[in-house]
């Protein structure tokens, strides 16, 4: 731990609502100038990544300014070092300084680090307050991984439950009846059927048997 940080729990992190988040990626273009659909952003911001990846959170308090710091598990080298990275605050104007991930080579242009450590932060500020207190100074669950941890399973990335579908086939075999009867020739999915028969020189290709 840093001097004269303290460690981070549910009662002292930072205050950080959606409109100082919209504020800080509005004025911050390293953050969408590389892509105009925020893609990559919206993938960085997810629940099922930050939540897991970061670990180790610290933070210090200096008047009305809050730096909070974190370590971060890479998401696809769970065994290499984790990346750090610190996020400013001024509490008293509410505003978000500045959110920075120090070992990422794309860091200077706005790396998805820095953005999953300043949702997760938001996201603790969104949840109801409860009697007991989590601290964060602790070992993210990705480090865990291959040491403490042997394995962890899909379903267990994310706190969310998916959803469970019912299978219905026949709105398939409909589909397909119907494609059959208006003889659709560039349907993908008619190709994989046992009776698909290629129209034109295509029939004598080896791919057709």
């Amino acid at each position: 731990m840093d001097k004269s940080f303290v460690r981070a729990d549910g009662s002292n992190l930072p205050k950080i609502d959606a409109l100082m988040v919209g504020l800080f990626f509005k004025n911050n273009p390293d953050f969408y100038s590389a892509e105009l659909r925020n893609v990559k952003t919206t993938l960085a911001s997810r629940e099922s990544y930050g939540d897991d990846a970061i670990g180790w959170v610290q933070l210090c308090r200096k008047k009305e300014v809050c730096t909070v710091k974190c370590q971060m598990c890479p998401e696809h080298k769970v065994r290499s070092a984790s990346y750090k990275v610190t996020l400013v605050v001024n509490e008293k104007k509410r505003q978000i300084i500045s959110c920075e991930c120090h070992d990422c080579v794309a860091s200077l242009g706005g790396c998805k680090h820095a953005v999953a450590f300043l949702m997760w932060v938001h996201r603790r500020s969104e949840e109801p307050s409860c009697t007991s207190v989590e601290c964060y100074w602790k070992k993210s669950t990705l480090s865990r991984v291959g040491t403490s941890l042997k394995f962890i399973a899909a379903d267990q990335l994310c706190k969310k439950k998916a959803k469970k579908h019912d299978v219905n086939s026949g709105l398939f075999l409909e589909f397909v009846q119907e494609a059959k009867k208006r003889k659709l020739s560039n349907c993908e999915v008619l190709k994989y059927q046992n009776d698909f028969v290629y129209v034109g020189i295509k029939q004598f290709s080896f791919h057709s048997f």
